[in-house]
């Protein structure tokens, strides 16, 4: 439905492509003004030429960048409408907690988790002096479910930002803002692309549990981006908002 977002300043981190690059247009498609973030600029700026927006390349495990990210956007626009806190990683050496080294888990962490943290942390104050606003933060199924391909420390980030969703969601409520959490399942972007084209063993024994028998599109989870973004989810926060393709539900799927 075109116009949902009209007149609203969304700020969009891993913008460059996947889910947030879907994102990015289902936004300027229905009105919203997007600011695109991305670490890589090039990727960036090729999304914000695209929907009409602005980039801004900046690393966003970087405190004071993140913090002038969100207080540049607010100067600029007069306001910050919708965070869709997205950026991540899952490199090939997070693995098995047997395998994984502290430093590995750490720089998931930074990126997944932590990230996520400073968007909040400085998004949010913005949203509280408007009297509104939504953070869509990017979880994932896997925060839901145990898995024998293990990517420990990719599974514990996402996990981190169920929690710390839930909290933020509970604690602004009355403020009008609401925080929920995105929780999509296995999605053909060129992140899980990379991953398992390394492995397609891995990737046979992911697909076989999703009962839709398909890796979902990044613009089927932008749809519900866009959706935790507009007053239609107007009485939703603290929510884990799962779209898996039915993998979480599953028990036995069709063979």
């Amino acid at each position: 439905m075109a116009g949902r977002l009209d007149g609203r300043v969304a700020v969009i981190t891993g913008a460059g492509s996947g889910i947030g690059l879907a994102t990015a247009r289902r936004f300027a498609a229905e009105g919203a003004r997007v600011v695109a973030v991305d670490v890589n600029a090039e990727a960036g700026q090729a999304c914000a030429e695209e929907v009409g927006g602005e980039c801004v390349a900046i690393d966003v495990t970087d405190a004071p960048a993140v913090e002038a990210l969100f207080d540049g956007v607010a100067s600029r626009y007069g306001r910050v409408d919708v965070a869709f806190n997205n950026a991540g990683i899952s490199p090939p050496d997070d693995d098995s907690i047997l395998d994984t080294g502290i430093e590995a888990w750490e720089r998931v962490q930074r990126v997944n988790l932590t990230s996520v943290y400073l968007c909040c942390k400085y998004a949010i104050p913005h949203m509280v002096r408007q009297g509104k606003g939504s953070v869509i933060n990017t979880a994932s199924f896997v925060a839901l479910m145990g898995a024998a391909t293990s990517q420990i420390s990719y599974t514990a980030s996402k996990g981190g930002v169920l929690a710390m969703t839930r909290e933020l969601g509970v604690q602004f409520a009355r403020q009008g803002v609401r925080v929920n959490a995105l929780c999509p399942g296995p999605i053909n972007t060129p992140l899980l692309k990379e991953l398992f084209a390394k492995d397609p063993e891995r990737a046979a024994r992911r697909l076989v549990h999703v009962p839709m028998g398909r890796f979902g599109e990044p613009e089927e989870i932008a749809a519900a981006v866009a959706f935790l973004a507009s007053d239609d989810s107007s009485f939703m926060t603290a929510n884990t908002f799962v779209v898996d393709g039915g993998i979480t539900g599953a028990y036995v799927t069709p063979l």
